[in-house]
């Protein structure tokens, strides 16, 4: 059972959906008057906005209570939204997209150690699972907000209110996690120097782990996929299938409810697995397995056309994309009890370098094809490569299960 001070932390996570400028594309591409590949700019420099983030506030997480971190990240977070709807041109966009990259980088490593010190192992794939699916709530309502204020009303900046609102209310945030949480709750862990290596030692030891490596793939991976598909869902539905901007926001949260649906079933299928072969590894393993080969129909989904049949493929890719998550996050949080964060926040850095490139040549795919096609049905068959590297370098031991 998720542990009440867990809550908040999903909140948290909740905001952060409507950070995405992908909610709004067409009309910042339009309004500063962007090509494709421009725009993979601003998702580049969010990318590596949350690299340079997950490094610094990872090894923060390690040795600061996340009680404190926590509330102030989501206040830099809340700040650099609200200045992001008042910038004006390409590079004030660029620059406020790095920063909440930056901070929004933050929730990870304090939401991991927070289900670690509140679930036992078998438990933290369902609880990784409720924790990201909260970071889908967010985008399922932004759309519909952003349809309410923005769609049909062709005014210059429309969007800007929408950017400062989300921002301030993170504000509520702060003092609803301050208020459920309790001065002694989630301190720095303390273990025993003959229990866990130092700081230095483990820093030295993670690079000869060959788990490490097994998950550098991984979080390459599902970075590439989720992101392609989060930054450019809305581009893809009104330029490559030509469904209106008000359509467009609707299927959009729609697909969020997909994600969300689907990070849930992959939390709850590890755990019902895990009690019924008493082997959670191997359960996360299975998941990880059967949404890495559903997330494969993208090479379907960018041959369709406008209708029901792509709107259910874009919904069934996008629930098993969003279900790598909480396996991925279930299997960093078997490398280190007490570096946690740091494990959390190099492999994430890792992923976010790699992954964040791509956004441009995406986009420079798109300006000289002039087509989303070949880079949709591409990107669903990267999960494969993950898991492959799994198998081959992760060696399972069962005395981790409770760790």
């Amino acid at each position: 059972m998720v542990d009440h001070r867990s809550a908040p932390a999903s909140h948290h996570a909740e905001l952060h959906g409507p950070a995405d400028a992908g909610q709004r594309g067409q009309r910042i591409t339009d309004e500063f008057h962007l090509n494709q590949e421009q725009y993979g700019d601003i998702e580049f420099a969010f990318g590596w906005g949350f690299a340079a983030g997950s490094l610094v506030l990872g090894i923060l997480a390690d040795v600061i209570s996340v009680r404190w971190l926590y509330p102030l990240v989501l206040l830099g977070w809340s700040a650099t939204g609200f200045l992001s709807g008042m910038t004006h041109g390409y590079l004030p966009m660029l620059a406020c997209r790095g920063l909440l990259g930056f901070f929004e980088s933050g929730q990870w490593p304090c939401a991991l150690r927070t289900t670690q010190a509140l679930l036992s192992g078998g438990q933290r794939s369902l609880g990784n699972s409720v924790l990201q699916s909260g970071a889908s709530l967010g985008a399922i309502f932004t759309p519909l907000i952003l349809r309410f204020m923005v769609a049909g009303n062709p005014a210059v900046g429309a969007w800007r209110p929408a950017f400062m609102m989300i921002g301030a209310l993170g504000l509520v945030w702060i003092v609803a996690w301050l208020a459920s949480v309790r001065h002694g709750d989630f301190a720095v862990v303390q273990v025993k120097t003959s229990d866990a290596p130092s700081a230095f030692a483990w820093w030295r030891e993670i690079y000869r782990d060959r788990r490490f490596w097994a998950l550098v793939v991984m979080v390459i991976a599902i970075n590439i996929i989720w992101h392609i598909i989060r930054a450019w869902l809305t581009k893809f539905l009104q330029q490559g299938r030509h469904y209106s901007e008000a359509d467009a926001l609707l299927i959009s949260s729609g697909f969020y409810i997909a994600t969300d649906i689907g990070c849930l079933l992959s939390g709850a299928a590890a755990l019902w697995l895990t009690r019924r072969r008493g082997d959670s590894h191997r359960a996360r393993l299975w998941v990880f397995g059967v949404c890495s080969a559903i997330t494969a129909l993208t090479s379907v989904t960018g041959l369709l056309s406008k209708g029901t049949l792509l709107l259910l493929m874009l919904y069934v890719v996008g629930a098993a994309a969003l279900g790598l998550f909480p396996c991925y996050y279930s299997f960093t949080q078997e490398l280190s009890a007490r570096h946690v964060g740091k494990a959390t926040g190099l492999l994430s850095a890792i992923g976010w370098l790699v992954a964040s490139p791509l956004q441009k040549y995406f986009g420079r795919l798109v300006d000289q094809t002039h087509s989303f096609d070949l880079g949709i049905s591409l990107i669903g068959w990267v999960p494969c490569v993950a898991l492959a590297a799994m198998l081959i370098f992760w060696r399972h031991n069962p005395e981790n299960e409770s760790r």
